[in-house]
């Protein structure tokens, strides 16, 4: 796991390197714009970036996959910018412990989860609940060391 995590950070230094050096090959011509320019700087941070995803994002994707008529589209990305503003809320209160803000965030996520699934048909929630399956495996494999496969917890 140190390792992993050591790999990271070498590899994040070496980006950040000679990522200078990439972009200084030609400055005569301002960069075209891309959809990130839009972004606020805790923004973005894709779905591995350990950030604040994007509303608009999440939206997308979730468009995308649960094929979301126009109205769902616009309640979902109410749904998931009020959960990013919490969210950023908590990252920025220095008062609460680590455990205490944890907490509070997956309790905001749970809520969220509840209110976007409110929104589906059946067959959209089932897909839902099968993309919530995933990602809990997924964080379960996480925590437990990364690439060990596990059964899923008794219930």
């Amino acid at each position: 796991m140190l390792k992993h995590y050591l790999l990271i950070v070498l590899a994040a230094g070496a980006i950040s390197i000679a990522a200078p050096f990439a972009t200084a090959q030609d400055n005569s011509a301002p960069p075209a714009p891309s959809a990130n320019d839009q972004q606020a700087p805790s923004q973005g941070r894709g779905r591995w970036g350990h950030g604040a995803p994007d509303p608009a994002q999440q939206t997308a994707h979730l468009s995308k996959k649960l094929n979301l008529t126009s109205d769902q589209q616009t309640k979902v990305l109410s749904i998931f910018q009020s959960e990013h503003a919490q969210m950023e809320s908590l990252r920025s209160d220095s008062s609460l412990s680590q455990q205490d803000r944890h907490t509070k965030m997956m309790s905001i996520h749970e809520t969220t989860n509840t209110q976007v699934r409110a929104l589906l048909d059946s067959n959209q929630q089932k897909t839902w609940d099968t993309m919530q399956a995933n990602r809990e495996e997924h964080m379960q494999n996480r925590h437990q060391g990364g690439d060990q496969a596990s059964p899923p917890p008794q219930q």
